[in-house]
Formats: C-alpha cells, sequence, structure tokens
C-alpha cells in the first residue's frame, strides 16, 4: 500500500543547506506544507524563517507560530547540523561544546517544543507523526580527525532511538527515525575536503576527493535529493511501521 505527504505540515531546519533544500523540494511535491528554517533566513519551503536551532526561546516562538497557523505538526526534520575537522590535540573545548550544541542538544529542544504539536498530528494521522534526525556514517563508524563530528552523530543515533522507544511507551503516535548519509555533493562536504587538505592530510583537493570515493563502493559522491527521497519517504505515511531504525544511504560506505 502506498503512502502519502499530501497535507502534511513539516518542519525542516538547516533547509538552506543541500540535504535540507532538497528535503523542502521533495516534500513540497508530495503535497506537504513546508516551515523552513535555517540561521540564514531560506526561500524554498511554504513559510520560510531564521532559526538559531540551539536558541531555546526561538524553539519556543517557532511552535507558537505553527500552533497558530496549523494546530499541529505531522513531520519534523532536524537536519541542521555542523561539521568540524580537527586532530584531538588541537580540538579547543569551546569548539567542541559548539559543534555539540548544534548537532545534539538542538535535538532535545526541538523535540521538547514540538512535542505537544507532534502529539496532536498523532492523534488523528494514518501512522502518526515522524521525527527524522540527520546523523551520518559518522554515527556508525569513527573517522581520522573527526572526533567531535562522529560522536555528535553517534548521539543523535541514539537520542533517536531512545525517543522512539519512549513514544512508543506513552503511546504519543510518534515515530522516530535517524538517517545516515554517506559523502554528499553539498558544500558542508566540500569543506571537509577543502580542510583535510588544509591539515596534511591529503596533498591536494583531487587527492582527496579521490580517498572518499574510493570509501564508497559505488565511486561517487550522493546527490542531496538521493538523502531527501529517504527523508521523504519516513515523513511519508508509507513507513508506518518504521521507528528507532537507521536509515542508511551511503553508496556502501558502511557494507565494507
Amino acid at each position: 500500500m502506498g503512502g502519502t505527504l499530501s497535507s502534511a505540515v513539516a518542519l525542516v531546519t538547516g533547509a538552506g543547506g543541500g540535504i535540507g533544500g532538497a528535503t523542502v523540494s521533495a516534500l513540497l511535491a508530495g503535497g506537504a506544507e513546508v516551515i523552513a528554517t535555517d540561521i540564514k533566513a531560506p526561500s524554498s519551503g511554504t513559510l520560510n524563517l531564521v532559526q538559531d536551532v540551539t536558541d531555546e526561546a526561538g524553539w519556543a516562538k517557532l511552535a507558537d507560530i505553527i500552533r497558530e497557523r496549523w494546530g499541529r505538526l505531522d513531520c519534523l526534520v532536524n537536519n541542521a547540523g555542523i561539521a568540524a575537522v580537527s586532530t584531538i590535540e588541537d580540538t579547543d573545548l569551546g569548539s567542541w561544546r559548539r559543534l555539540m550544541s548544534v548537532n545534539v542538544d538542538s535535538m532535545l529542544l526541538s523535540c521538547k517544543a514540538m512535542l505537544p504539536l507532534l502529539r496532536e498530528s498523532g492523534k488523528t494521522r494514518a501512522g502518526g507523526a515522524s521525527v527524522v534526525n540527520l546523523s551520518s556514517v559518522g554515527g556508525l563508524g569513527g573517522a581520522p580527525f573527526m572526533a567531535a563530528y562522529c560522536t555528535s552523530k553517534g548521539a543523535v543515533r541514539l537520542f533517536s532511538k531512545s525517543a522512539a522507544l519512549e513514544f512508543a511507551a506513552l503511546k504519543y503516535n510518534i515515530r522516530v527515525n535517524s538517517v545516515h548519509p554517506g559523502g554528499i555533493e553539498t558544500a558542508m562536504m566540500e569543506g571537509i575536503v577543502d580542510a583535510y587538505v588544509e591539515l596534511g592530510a591529503a596533498p591536494d583537493r583531487a587527492t582527496a576527493r579521490a580517498s572518499v570515493d574510493a570509501q564508497h563502493p559505488l565511486r561517487r559522491w550522493g546527490k542531496p535529493e538521493e538523502i531527501a527521497s529517504g527523508i521523504a519517504y519516513l515523513c511519508s505515511t508509507a513507513s508506518s511501521f518504521m521507528t528507532g531504525s537507521e536509515l542508511v544511504i551511503d553508496g556502501g560506505f558502511t557494507a565494507h
């Protein structure tokens, strides 16, 4: 049986980035109304807003806006995130905490703020409300020079599992799953490549890119749209029996 996104109300954070923008487009194409947020105002959603995902008061204001206009939230996509490339020796505590705040603290803040709206959706929506948290293949295994990032994405994975089990135990009818992309053609990934070169881990960009390619059996980076299609599936009613799962979309990266 097919699923639907028709008339769903969805929130996508980090909507100004590659995966975030592609996700907004995929959800709109499926018939959803999308609140798109980013640290700089995006322009692709039904409603576009500036948001700092580490600001608890900002989350409360956003919940009020959604409640006033729609009265519920069917899909929450926590996509906002940052990356860092550094040796452990050179990682300073301030940078570590900033990354954890954006990548991990935002998960707690979003779920707390949006929970009443998600519960409203869970009362009537077939398959329940859906929360999709963006992790990474780095959340399934470590990587050199990316200890902070991989730690944060591992935390996203286990937060998602814990939330899925808790919401099921409380009979909220809210599903929670994590998505784990491999190397994707985004500005963030290009920045990681540049950082590897600056760090001396690769002699030049071509070598660094070739190294990333070689880690994917499909021998290429993924496209944002390929991740967005998986996110849209988890948001749709077609995934109504999925919760606490990791959806890995990585070109075979983790199949080694």
